[in-house]
């Protein structure tokens, strides 16, 4: 009996994954030698159930004069009510030596054809010796993993959702089922679209438990916070350096002087002491009936104690007797109506670019292409798979659920669907993978690298630790793979890949901006570059966007999504009572209280704890250990930061960070 043969088989859990039908398998080693046909069958036993693992001991007789186990054949019948399968892995073991083959599975089994799956089963396609059969199940992914723009101008996305995308059934995802478990553990049958008494009545309402009230809830009335969120909250990637006033912006230097702490305004400028937030990108976007969107420029400054203020406001582009410059010395909440308004426009820019469409769209098509045009046996296809984890489901969802007319976009933001499509259109365009996907060079592009003079970026300073941790990670993986520039030219595979993500929308493609050489990866650097911005963008950049989304919209004066009324157009004074009629109704309140409480669970592991092991490879596989140690280092590196800094920041601890946009 020790010299039998132990078969696990590994069935997956998606849906009808288990079957009914009869499955065999020849085992094959690197001499040639094979075993006869073996029928996988523990009798009076139901084998091949979602999720389940099954074992099968095949006896010596069968195994015949073979050795190790390089190499297997899998195939089934189409017997029985459901003869689908889905397989994750199969082990074969020797009984007596303890030794194992893995073979990585990860595919639906077709019936009638023979798989043949080598150990380990990574591979660049010029060296695969079942070449003609990664060809034909590239071929059928390409039928289900089909490009489609549904709106003009918008990123493509999946056509049709594949099962194989579906969430799980561990982690099925409804917002309706979420929202009303969430209402019913509170007391807000009541809440209506009546406006808010005061300040203190909205505070009031985070008591009841379900809703915790946000960290910092007088943090409208406070300049230092606003300051804040340009570099620690959920939208962290609009700042820039100023280096000169644009024209645009109404504000000379006499105007300036009071906010200045006695710095003339120059030396603060070749000081790299002063920072702008231009949102021209609003201007002339549709908003929902009745409700505006302003197109501000904001100017801050590092003040003496080195922490960021506003100095400025503008809530237009063009200056003009009806659009002020708004002041900190003006009236206290002429000042402050001033800064919230400039935040819901951030909050649009935010919800539309920073979140939508620079992580979710943007990534949506990449995972399509990846599917496209890498076999699963691919080491790129290895790397990037755990990072799609659910993305097209949620991205489906969201759509159908958050986006659509008279959803909750239409609903709580002030575009609505149709004015954040537009944004998206506007934004998505200029956006580049050797940029934008790239944290040093968009911190540079920025001019806000520099430590030293923009202190307590947060993000770019915890960020930083990430994306090196990354780049490292795939540097070392990519190595491993293209030791050689034939190895990339000769990687047809690889090189369709690049081609998809950056030809044009029009012509078939993702339509990518910033894929090195228009797509054709002519070097390591290249490959690294694309792949470190997928899953930079697919994990740090979406949790940053996301995860803070309760902490800053919860409370609406701090962060608000919708206001009410009119943009002053005068500097006269505004009554503290006046501040609240800006905001949205108590309805609209809860809405956006229930929404960003969900969108900031989480829900799958973190990052480089995958929930499907993709890389097997022995050597791969250490790479993967040292970038999880790395990680454990760095999730250190940023606890031990927050210690000693005055507002916590811990939202990019790897340890909070999911692997994939995944919700």
């Amino acid at each position: 009996m020790m010299d039998d043969f132990f078969i696990h088989v590994a069935t997956g859990d998606k849906k009808n994954a288990g079957t009914d039908a009869n499955v065999a398998i020849i085992l094959h080693d690197e001499n040639g030698n094979s075993t006869q046909q073996i029928i996988l069958d523990n009798f009076f036993k139901n084998d091949f159930e979602r999720g389940h693992l099954n074992v099968f001991r095949v006896a010596r007789s069968k195994l015949g004069s073979i050795g190790e186990v390089g190499k297997i054949e899998l195939w089934r019948d189409n017997a029985g009510f459901g003869s689908d399968w889905y397989v994750d892995k199969i082990i074969v073991e020797n009984a007596k030596t303890k030794e194992q083959s893995v073979f990585p599975i990860l595919r639906w089994i077709k019936a009638g054809f023979h798989y043949k799956i080598k150990h380990l089963d990574t591979s660049l396609p010029q060296y695969d010796r079942h070449c003609e059969q990664r060809k034909m199940e590239l071929e059928d992914k390409k039928k289900f993993y089909q490009f489609e723009s549904k709106l003009p101008g918008l990123p493509v996305q999946i056509k049709i959702l594949p099962d194989d995308e579906l969430f799980s059934f561990d982690y099925l995802w409804d917002i309706t089922t979420t929202k009303v478990k969430l209402l019913a553990s509170g007391k807000y049958a009541n809440w209506t679209t009546e406006k808010w008494e005061s300040m203190e009545h909205l505070k009031n309402i985070y008591k009841q438990g379900t809703f915790p009230l946000p960290e910092e809830p007088y943090g409208w009335k406070d300049d230092l916070y606003f300051g804040r969120q340009r570099l620690a909250n959920a939208n962290t990637i609009l700042i820039k350096l100023c280096t000169a006033i644009p024209e645009k912006l109404a504000v000379t230097e006499s105007i300036l002087e009071p906010m200045l702490e006695g710095n003339k305004l120059q030396d603060l400028l070749k000081d790299k002491r002063i920072y702008i937030c231009d949102l021209e990108i609003l201007d002339g976007i549709k908003c929902l009936d009745g409700i505006t969107l302003c197109a501000p420029v904001a100017l801050f400054m590092v003040d003496n104690n080195k922490e960021l203020r506003p100095i400025a406001i503008q809530l237009y582009q063009k200056p003009g007797a009806d659009n002020p410059v708004f002041l900190p010395t003006d009236h206290p909440y002429t000042w402050i109506v001033a800064k919230m308004w400039y935040n819901n426009a951030d909050a649009a820019y935010h919800q539309s670019l920073t979140h939508l469409a620079f992580t979710h769209l943007a990534m949506e098509g990449v995972s399509v292409a990846t599917h496209r045009n890498l076999s699963q046996s691919h080491p790129v296809f290895k790397i990037l798979a755990p990072h799609f984890l659910y993305l097209l489901a949620i991205n489906t969802r969201a759509l159908q659920k958050l986006v659509s007319p008279g959803g909750w976009i239409d609903k709580s933001m002030t575009t609505g669907a149709n004015g954040m499509f537009e944004l998206v259109r506007r934004g998505i365009k200029d956006w580049r993978v050797d940029v934008d996907g790239t944290l040093p060079e968009d911190l540079k592009n920025r001019g806000v690298e520099d430590v030293c003079a923009l202190p307590n970026y947060h993000y770019r300073d915890d960020a930083l630790l990430l994306y090196y941790a990354i780049k490292n990670y795939v540097t070392k993986y990519v190595d491993l793979y293209y030791d050689t520039t034939e190895k990339i030219d000769g990687d047809w595979e690889l090189q369709s890949w690049a081609k998809e993500l950056s030809l044009d929308k029009e012509k078939g493609g993702v339509g990518l901006q910033g894929v090195p050489n228009g797509g054709v990866l002519k070097c390591k650097e290249d490959i690294i570059l694309v792949i470190n911005c997928v899953i930079f963008n697919c994990s740090v950049t979406h949790a940053a966007a996301n995860f803070l989304q309760y902490e800053q919209y919860a409370f609406p004066a701090n962060y608000p999504s919708l206001m009410r009324g009119s943009p002053p157009k005068t500097k006269d004074p505004i009554e503290e009572k006046k501040v609240i009629e800006y905001l949205p109704d108590k309805r609209t309140t809860l809405d956006v209280m229930v929404v960003t409480k969900i969108l900031s669970g989480r829900g799958t592991n973190c990052l480089g704890d995958f929930e499907v092991q993709y890389v097997f490879d022995p050597k791969a596989v250490d790479i993967v250990n040292q970038f999880r140690a790395d990680l454990k280092v760095i999730s250190q590196t940023i606890k031990d930061r927050n210690k000693t800094r005055k507002h916590k920041y811990d939202i990019l601890d790897p340890e909070l960070i999911p692997n994939a946009i995944s919700i």
